[in-house]
């Protein structure tokens, strides 16, 4: 998925409010960008590191600058923005391109299911069980390699975890994917000491027979897309 309006670089000055960043651009300008992440972005929003901004010119929006992604400066990009993970899956699962669900040709998002909530994208194809897949986006890396999940305390992903349990307890398929949206991991794993409950949540829904799904995403400032799988759990030793 390529962005809508070519990126700029900038420095980023400081993130607040979750939702807000204000930055230098190259000609040092500053301005407040969007920034479409309500985690903690831990190791991301430092002071002074190089981002990239998708400027817009709609009258509708009060900021012209949305915050995309985190340049690493050794080759290597993070994006931040948590809506595009399920847009530029949508297109991959529509195309049939993630190898492990491609025997699946109906993609319908945001269906309700469960607990008043609603999975991101409903499966489905003729002689299969109708399957659930539940989208995190992973930018976490404490360890070279390793991306993890979440970055803060998530009640709302532990109620997804018990959701996607009851739909398998129901005769249905469940996936939980996890999105990397960084270039330079190979493994993803649990935040267990970040989130001890979502941990013992996702361990429940694993012997429920919860899959887990991990991918990667090749990253640059022209645009996102889907990558090879990625390991579950921390790389050997």
């Amino acid at each position: 998925m390529r962005f809508q309006t070519d990126l700029v670089p900038a420095r980023l000055i400081r993130r607040y409010k979750r939702f807000l960043a204000d930055c230098s651009l190259a000609d040092g300008t500053e301005i407040t960008a969007h920034c479409a992440n309500p985690g903690s972005m831990m190791g991301l929003a430092a002071e002074g590191t190089k981002v990239w901004l998708e400027p817009n010119d709609d009258p509708k929006k009060k900021l012209k600058f949305g915050w995309r992604l985190v340049d690493h400066e050794n080759g290597h990009f993070t994006g931040v923005d948590t809506s595009l993970p399920n847009r530029v899956l949508r297109k991959a699962l529509e195309a049939r391109e993630v190898a492990a669900l491609a025997a699946y040709t109906s993609v319908q998002p945001e269906v309700k299911y469960g607990d008043k909530s609603r999975v991101d994208f409903l499966l489905r194809a003729d002689r299969l069980p109708d399957l659930y897949v539940e989208v995190k986006s992973v930018t976490l890396c404490r360890t070279p390699g390793l991306a993890e999940f979440p970055d803060s305390v998530t009640a709302r992903g532990t109620k997804h975890m018990n959701n996607l349990a009851d739909m398998v307890r129901a005769g249905h398929r469940a996936v939980l994917l996890y999105l990397v949206q960084r270039t330079d991991c190979t493994h993803v794993d649990i935040a267990a000491d970040i989130d001890p409950k979502y941990a013992t949540a996702h361990a429940d829904a694993t012997k429920a027979g919860v899959e887990t799904l991990c991918l990667g995403t090749q990253i640059t400032p022209q645009g996102i897309s889907i990558a090879a799988p990625l390991a579950l759990g921390r790389p050997a030793r």
